[in-house]
């Protein structure tokens, strides 16, 4: 079932009129509260892409992350990307190669790739750091968007790449740019829920924006799991668990029948 979720249509019909929102989100509480919100594209991992995220996501208009490294071959995208679509995924990230990508757009599967800073390959820019601060770093990017629409992708990740530079693309391309980082030139802004909830361990990236503290609530929610379970190992080396009242009963007479047919058996 669609049910009133926006189409690839759709998000290009809107592109250059209002900016979209995005987040990536890991569960599907979390992709319940996105869709109840309002926000208009999430992006979700292969590994819990599920009937229960796609139900949880609502009207969401979902990517789903195919795990580059994890699949290597054009088959391997293929029935990845496949599968996800048949799950009710609306499109597939995918950061694979031009090759791989048009062979996904040629089978119809809305792809979206990644510019600028890309994680798995960030060792070819420098590291985890901005990407497009210099005139031939910029064009770079540009020369790498023109790839990517003449393979058939419909969108990509801009990550971490200089606001003005990130305009300038959006004015050039039919691609729908998802802003990670990188300004309001974009076609949408992108941050992970973790970001947004105040729960991201280590690291928190300068374009990350924190809306609610959730680490300090979790780290509360941990310490009484641990008191909980450290009750339980307490009530069960004292006896004091179980209890009466968590215990099958069984009437007397049937007990006793139970006894007997143990000396026959």
């Amino acid at each position: 079932m669609r049910h009133n979720r926006r189409t690839v249509a759709d998000l290009r019909a809107l592109k250059g009129r209002r900016q979209l929102t995005m987040l990536f989100v890991d569960t599907p509480e979390e992709a319940a509260a996105a869709s109840a919100a309002g926000i208009d594209i999430l992006s979700i991992i292969d590994p819990v892409w599920t009937p229960a995220m796609r139900e949880a996501a609502g009207d969401c208009f979902v990517q789903v992350g195919l795990l580059y490294g994890e699949l290597c071959t054009t088959e391997d995208y293929l029935r990845a990307a496949h599968k996800a679509i048949r799950l009710g995924g609306d499109a597939c990230y995918c950061a694979a190669s031009l090759e791989i990508i048009a062979r996904l757009a040629a089978e119809g599967i809305p792809v979206i790739s990644h510019v600028g800073l890309i994680p798995s390959k960030a060792t070819w820019t420098g590291g985890f750091r901005a990407v497009g601060k210099t005139a031939q770093s910029a064009l770079e990017v540009f020369r790498q968007v023109r790839q990517l629409e003449a393979a058939g992708a419909i969108g990509a990740e801009i990550e971490v790449v200089p606001a003005r530079v990130t305009a300038e693309i959006a004015r050039r391309t039919s691609l729908i740019l998802l802003s990670m980082g990188a300004g309001t030139g974009a076609d949408a802004q992108y941050l992970f829920a973790e970001d947004v909830l105040g729960y991201t361990r280590g690291h928190r990236p300068r374009h990350a924006k924190v809306y609610r503290n959730f680490r300090a609530e979790l780290d509360r929610l941990q310490q009484e799991r641990i008191a909980a379970f450290r009750e339980f190992r307490r009530d069960v080396e004292t006896g004091h668990y179980p209890e009466e009242r968590h215990l099958v009963p069984i009437e007397d007479a049937e007990f006793a029948a139970f006894l007997e047919g143990l000396h026959d058996a």
